[in-house]
């Protein structure tokens, strides 16, 4: 009996998605874990994971077709098989998608090997239509995408076409600017009444966040973390560890919270109608910033990993959110979520919740402060918490107990080596 692919939801308003690219073929062998396609979302470009061994009978979608979620994109099975007939479904008519502003999603895909445009193609705001990957590669590789033309819907730019740029060799832009005088330089500002068109990742943010405060009633606690033996005990740690298990500050962080969402399992579920859904996992995500807007892909099964595991898989998690290769349970399956901006000397950053999630921690960067201990003022290596909860899911006297797991692990650190 043949096996259904289908589009993936990965976050609770997608809708559809984009096939990017085919990575094996009518007629390839695969097992299960192989990566079958490249499927862009709003807000970031997932790789489709085969989740059964056999063989592709039959693709139903075409690499550039705009896809409903749950809609069957290929069929696996035996070798001598026969693909069976499936209807493909229309698009699911829902709030989210009724709140997207209305856009042309043209279905056809221009072919690569037709003649170059003489320039990129813009959307209504005069934004050149490129996927987030594909503006990091040309970025990286210095080609102007200006003097593209895009294979994919509506013209947009995919990896395959700056690939492409890169293997000729030519429509090089002129040598980047260093970063540092690029931040220097202050952005264009806009003209007086002009209105900026919003990117697909911007548009998929302002309406998970305005779902999260309109249906999720926040209580927020803040609280402040002595980092003095954290920091002592992460300099032992990378004293001996391998580049990939150096242990970040967030790495800390992101134990502390698995171990206290073990213990507190209230913050590791969610609210519905019929009660709370507890979940077996600790799937903590991460704040990632892209060039477009913040992905927060997850760490998956971090109630049983090391902290030199969990170091290693988050820079494996960064570097692939960045690079467009995560997969879909990485951004569909996370059940709390940790937003950092310690590293830009940020004090205190309270976060929204990332829906259906029942609560988000924000984090600040370590600073020297004088405290007092002991009757003596000294000084001490501070970072500032605060938790973002749902009080549908939770009263403020539990999140007051799930934060000060979290101080206390943090200022014991030896406990997240057990």
């Amino acid at each position: 009996m043949a096996i259904e692919v289908t589009m993936p939801q990965m976050g609770a308003d997608m809708t559809e998605g984009t096939l990017l690219k085919w990575l094996k073929q009518v007629g390839d062998s695969v097992q299960r874990g192989d990566i079958l396609a490249e499927i862009e979302t709003d807000k970031a470009t997932v790789e489709l994971e085969a989740y059964e061994s056999g063989t592709i009978l039959k693709q139903l979608a075409s690499e550039g077709d705009v896809v409903p979620v749950g809609d069957v994109i290929a069929l696996l099975g035996e070798p001598s098989e026969a693909a069976p007939e499936i209807d493909r479904k229309p698009p699911a008519e829902t709030p989210a998608r009724r709140a997207i502003e209305p856009e042309a999603k043209e279905r056809a895909v221009a072919s690569t090997s037709a003649a170059p445009a003489a320039a990129a193609e813009t959307d209504a705001s005069g934004r050149i239509r490129v996927s987030p990957v594909a503006r990091r590669m040309a970025r990286d590789a210095g080609v102007d995408i200006t003097a593209l033309s895009g294979s994919g819907p509506d013209g947009r730019i995919l990896r395959r076409d700056i690939e492409s740029a890169i293997a000729a060799g030519t429509r090089k832009a002129p040598p980047a600017e260093p970063a540092a005088a690029r931040s220097a330089a202050p952005a264009a500002r806009p003209a007086a009444g002009a209105i900026e068109g919003l990117s697909k990742m911007r548009q998929a943010i302002a309406r998970r966040m305005t779902l999260s405060k309109q249906t999720q009633p926040h209580y927020y606690l803040t609280l402040d973390i002595d980092m003095t033996a954290a920091l002592a005990f992460r300099e032992q740690l990378n004293a001996s560890a391998t580049d990939e298990q150096r242990v970040s500050i967030n790495d800390l962080v992101v134990k502390a919270c698995a171990i206290a969402l073990d213990r507190h399992p209230k913050f590791n579920a969610e609210f519905s109608e019929e009660g709370l859904v507890h979940h077996e996992r600790e799937n903590v995500c991460i704040g990632v910033a892209l060039d477009d807007g913040l992905i927060a892909p997850a760490i998956l099964d971090c109630q049983s990993k090391s902290l030199g595991r969990i170091a290693a898989e988050s820079k494996d998690l960064i570097n692939r959110a960045r690079e467009g290769r995560l997969k879909a349970d990485e951004l569909s399956d996370g059940t709390f979520t940790i937003t950092n901006l310690g590293a830009f000397g940020v004090e205190t950053l309270i976060g929204i919740i990332n829906p259906p999630q029942a609560a988000i921690l924000g984090v600040g960067s370590v600073m020297p402060q004088a405290v007092v201990r002991d009757g003596e003022v000294v000084v001490r290596q501070m970072m500032k918490v605060a938790l973002s909860a749902d009080h549908r899911v939770s009263d403020g006297a539990e999140g007051a107990r799930f934060i000060k797991e979290i101080q206390a692990l943090l200022e014991g650190p030896a406990a997240l080596a057990l």
